[in-house]
């Protein structure tokens, strides 16, 4: 290759001859030109091998209606599926390699619609103008190996900046989801938004809303995932968006005056989010990123603007704000769709990441300590990340004991841990052995006599079978009395 190449005419060889190399690909392509039809791997594909990312999926796109894309693929493909038909998508697998492919589309949601209108398209042209930014509107032609290029979107990824085909008026009115995916890409690659995607975001922020809960959950995640997560939340905040999807992040802006003095809690969250996913595979390199610690780490102070109040002397206290920070964050998830199960594992997170300032010096007992792992349950581990994480004071000194001291917590429980089975943490006797020993059918007494076993265990640590045997006939008997 010449020397004087152009960055682009590189870029577009580089592309070409990776898929020159996909001999499944190609054998697909190759139907389709033979049943007469245009087909290209088009969007995220053609931007990852741009960047020498990993490839997560191939998306295709050709003007072949989708019951023809069926009838072109079904002899070559081990499992087809037609799940999103109904958008013009059909699914698609032959050993190794999985494909979606799309009929040529545009979507436009009406003013009150929640899900996008999906019209089909004759024209690679008008699709790719159609879609969401230019550095995912690239396409290479198979098999004929041709790059399109029509919007500038190798230039866009070299300047590493998110631009639309189009007016981003007319892109966010076809989608409104596309002006949190603009924030997305910015998390994930590191771009920045052109001052005008970003003042049609502001100006288009409230259209945000006819857009399902799903989808901007799915957003949502996506972007607290990427590599500068805070990056995409600053411009959510920015173009107040998150006034529309999360309003209680943006109200974390208390207000400062000269007479009550107090760290903005908003960015004290981003910083915590930033140390929490620089500590979310600290025990293990190969762990992928932590949506639930994510969240956590950025919702953990939610309760604070709710329970502020303003102290004699220009102090400010916000007492009980993980108990009421945890309601709030709960209600917003389950508004966002989120799974139970994350929901509770945020929530516990939440009203737990001030305990450990109650231990101070190491004063707490091993009882205490063996409370903290029981509440914390399976959640110790990321509740270990969130608190070291929450440490965001600048006094060197000070920052350096908090490390120390949950140092010392750390070790003190994985030395009660192999002493007596943290992780177990139930009594010695089980419900059918009380009931046995007590003589009782089962009942509200059962579970009773449970709960103070286990509090024994708590408070005293592991008993000998005998010895909770004993405990328990001694409280039953008090209890009769």
């Amino acid at each position: 290759m010449s020397t004087s190449a152009s960055p682009e005419s590189v870029a577009t060889s580089v592309v070409t001859s990776a898929l020159a190399g996909m001999a499944e690909v190609m054998s697909l392509a190759e139907l389709f030109d033979e049943a007469g039809f245009e087909f290209a791997i088009v969007g995220g594909p053609v931007r990852d091998l741009l960047l020498n990312r990993e490839l997560s999926d191939l998306d295709f796109t050709t003007n072949a209606t989708p019951d023809q894309i069926i009838k072109v693929i079904n002899p070559w493909a081990d499992t087809v599926w037609d799940v999103g038909i109904r958008f013009g998508t059909v699914g698609a697998r032959r050993g190794d390699l999985e494909a979606e492919i799309t009929t040529y589309r545009s979507e436009i949601y009406r003013d009150e619609s929640r899900n996008p209108e999906v019209s089909f398209g004759t024209d690679l042209a008008d699709d790719l103008v159609r879609r969401d930014f230019t550095i995912n509107a690239m396409a290479v032609k198979l098999p004929s190996l041709e790059f399109v290029d029509l919007f500038g979107g190798i230039s866009d990824l070299m300047k590493r900046i998110i631009r639309t085909p189009r007016e981003p008026e007319l892109s966010f009115s076809d989608d409104p989801l596309r002006m949190m995916r603009a924030a997305r890409f910015a998390s994930q690659l590191n771009f920045t938004p052109v001052i005008e995607v970003l003042l049609a975001a502001t100006e288009m922020a409230d259209r945000i809303s006819i857009v399902s809960a799903e989808r901007i959950r799915d957003e949502f995640s996506k972007l607290l995932m990427g590599a500068n997560a805070s990056l995409g939340l600053e411009i959510l905040e920015g173009t107040k968006i998150a006034h529309q999807i999360i309003p209680e992040l943006p109200a974390l802006q208390l207000e400062i005056d000269e007479h009550h003095k107090h760290k903005d809690v908003y960015e004290h969250s981003l910083i915590v989010l930033n140390q929490a996913i620089e500590l979310e595979n600290s025990h293990d390199p190969k762990l992928a990123p932590d949506l639930t610690l994510r969240i956590a780490a950025l919702m953990h102070d939610i309760g604070k603007p709710k329970t502020r109040k303003f102290e004699s002397g220009g102090g400010v206290s916000f007492h009980h704000h993980e108990i009421v920070g945890a309601k709030i964050a709960r209600k917003r998830l389950i508004a966002l769709r989120y799974p139970n199960e994350l929901i509770d594992d945020v929530c516990k997170l939440i009203e737990l990441h001030l305990r450990f300032h109650g231990y101070g010096q190491g004063e707490w007992t091993d009882s205490a300590v063996r409370r903290y792992v029981r509440d914390a349950g399976d959640q110790l581990l990321r509740l270990h990340k969130l608190t070291r994480a929450d440490c965001t004071t600048r006094n060197q000194r000070r920052a350096l004991i908090l490390a120390a001291t949950y140092d010392d917590l750390e070790n003190r429980i994985s030395t009660l841990a192999k002493q007596e089975e943290l992780d177990s943490m139930r009594p010695e006797l089980d419900g059918n052995a009380i009931m046995e020993i007590l003589g009782i059918p089962p009942g509200p007494i059962v579970g009773k006599a449970y709960n103070h076993l286990l509090n024994l265990r708590l408070d005293e640590g592991l008993l000998t079978h005998e010895e909770a045997v004993e405990r328990l006939k001694s409280w039953w008997k008090q209890e009769q009395s």
